[in-house]
């Protein structure tokens, strides 16, 4: 295995604790994240770090009995950055105080103001005079550890920025790795000069790392890859293919939950690009029938797991050898679902391929791309020579356009929700904008409303327009489309979608909300 310097992310928690990992890789970093529980001083000692950040987290250090990093950590002579519960378990544990309350919590976007002291982390901040920064905390640093001095503070946070520069010890109250903290990415920067890092990974070198474990992992039995046709599946279905070759087949299962025309236009796709095998299962009966009436979401995106693994099970029967299920897992259905590597962040949804599979299924996974962000599977699948008609595509969730229906699900509200989509899609097409746009889709919503169509009145379904800008998937915010751009797009919906009277338009960003609607 080639031997990169490696900078260890400790995981208390917190639900951007990936975004650490992501601004560490644009600087072509190594990382790992590991929850707190699984840092002990023998892993230390066995990862051998360069330098060590302790992430945020949901927890008061002022409980008892809350997550703590190994004490040895702070012995190994190498730097240290913590990032808000990072810093106030920093504080805590190395002689200062944090406390709860006060009137000094402090959440969103804040501003802070340097000091007279300078510190080569801050290189190229407070050219204006402050940053903004974003903070998400309830407990406040009173007192900094001894060796410690301030270098920027804030309304909510004294200490917004602390170090003891002679043990290369950093901490900081707010996030710099998420986009609200602008000029976060050069405090990662500057640290990572700072710890001596070289930038030693690529996706080069990724791919190749990659295609050993598969190898290693898989040997020479079988693997079946379920292949949705969107990038990451596409790019995962590659890369085991390169590692494997004819060991790999892939089957694309048609759930009766995809947009208009996509089964057709996936295995084309993929046939005429690719010489692997590949099933097209068509599943739709079984899939609706399971799905007609159901409303929970949480059981939609369950029920839909279920019967995938039920699926790929039975095609699995049908090859000999198969021992294997590969999936595109990206790291932000990790994240949602549970934290990465089992640590301790809260639950947002369930995704219908996390969290491994039955032991009846008698298969094991392959997840080569459990640890990448959407950005970064583009770019090993541009490492990987795919045709930019693969990489360029938008995300499309793998329960469909299940979780695109809010209420109940029926055969005519899909099909009514399969044109209307349809319509928005060659909108955005037709006026330049699909590739400004991360995520685009139409919801039809679970309400009917009253209209008028010529002299008659209507009593049909209203939709949601929805589309986004995002990097990484775990923040968005919505797209500005132009009134004209809506109202035109709302028209021909309107009047070339049988079932639809009535177009409003998703101006919800992420968070508070999430991309999809359920």
């Amino acid at each position: 295995m080639t031997q990169h310097q490696r900078l260890l992310i400790i995981d208390f928690g917190s639900q951007v604790t990936q975004l650490i990992a992501r601004r560490l890789r644009e600087l072509n970093v190594y990382c790992e994240i590991h929850p707190y529980q699984n840092v002990t001083d023998a892993f230390l000692k066995d990862f051998n770090p360069q330098a060590i950040i302790f992430s945020g987290g949901p927890d008061s250090v002022t409980r008892p009995g809350s997550p703590r990093p190994p004490a040895l950590a702070f012995d190994m002579g190498v730097p240290i950055l913590g990032i808000c519960y990072g810093q106030q378990v920093m504080m805590q544990e190395l002689g200062g105080l944090v406390e709860s309350g006060h009137g000094t919590a402090e959440f969103g976007r804040a501003f802070v103001t340097p000091s007279d002291a300078q510190l080569s982390l801050l290189d190229g901040w407070f050219a204006e005079g402050r940053e903004q920064v974003w903070m998400s905390h309830g407990d406040h640093v009173s007192k900094i550890a001894p060796g410690f001095h301030v270098y920027g503070t804030s309304p909510g946070a004294p200490f917004a920025i602390t170090a003891d520069p002679a043990r290369r010890f950093y901490a900081v109250q707010f996030h710099p790795e998420v986009h609200h903290t602008p000029r976060g990415a050069k405090l990662y920067e500057n640290f990572v000069r700072e710890a001596g890092f070289t930038g030693d990974w690529t996706m080069a070198s990724y791919r190749e790392e990659a295609i050993r474990k598969i190898r290693e992992q898989v040997g020479d039995k079988k693997v079946i890859c379920g292949l949705s046709g969107g990038v990451d599946s596409s790019v995962a279905a590659v890369l085991i293919h390169e590692a494997i070759g004819d060991n790999l087949t892939c089957v694309f299962v048609d759930h009766g939950l995809l947009r208009l025309n996509e089964a057709e236009e996936v295995v084309t796709m993929f046939r005429d690009n690719y010489n692997i095998p590949l099933i097209h299962a068509d599943e739709s009966d079984l899939f609706i029938g399971a799905l007609e009436g159901v409303s929970d979401p949480e059981v939609k995106r369950k029920t839909i797991g279920k019967l995938f693994i039920d699926v790929f099970q039975k095609y699995a029967n049908q090859i000999e050898g198969a021992e294997f299920l590969a999936q595109g897992t990206l790291y932000p259905d990790v994240i949602e679902s549970v934290s990465f590597s089992g640590g301790p962040s809260v639950t947002i949804k369930s995704h219908h391929n996390v969290g491994g599979l039955p032991e009846k299924m008698g298969l094991k996974l392959v997840e080569p791309l459990r640890e990448l962000f959407k950005d970064e599977v583009r770019a090993l699948g541009r490492e990987l020579g795919l045709p930019a008609k693969f990489i360029g595509r938008h995300p499309f969730p793998g329960p469909g356009l299940a979780i695109r229906c809010p209420g109940e699900i029926t055969r005519e509200k899909l099909e009514i929700l399969r044109r209307a989509d349809a319509v928005f899609i060659d909108q955005i097409r037709k006026h330049g904008l699909y590739d400004e746009i991360w995520q685009a889709f139409v919801a039809i919503l679970p309400v009917r409303t009253v209209g008028v169509m010529g002299d008659g009145r209507t009593y049909d379904f209203a939709c949601a327009l929805r589309a986004v800008t995002s990097v990484d998937g775990m923040t968005a915010d919505y797209y500005p489309f132009t009134h004209e751009f809506l109202g035109e797009t709302a028209t021909r919906i309107i009047n070339e979608v049988k079932g639809i009277n009535r177009c409003t338009y998703d101006i919800t960003s992420k968070p508070p909300g999430t991309i999809e609607w359920e």
